[in-house]
């Protein structure tokens, strides 16, 4: 996991390494995103590759997905 102030990239080989990471990132940002009123966008680069962040985009304390595949 890569790590800025407002997203984290997860690379992932496995099903499991990926579900663990971007449980991992949520629950970072999401401490993040309270002090902010924002909420996260999980992106999915491909099958292993994602980023998590922080966006006004996405209401507070909502997650949504967007795949760009």
């Amino acid at each position: 996991m890569n790590s800025t102030k407002t997203a984290i990239a997860v690379t992932a080989c496995n099903p499991s390494d990926r579900d663990q990471q971007l449980e991992e990132a949520v629950g970072v940002l999401k401490v993040r995103a309270a002090g902010n009123r924002q909420g996260i966008l999980v992106t999915r680069h491909n099958y292993g590759s994602f980023t998590v962040s922080l966006s006004d985009a996405v209401p507070y304390g909502l997650t949504r997905e967007h795949q760009e595949l």
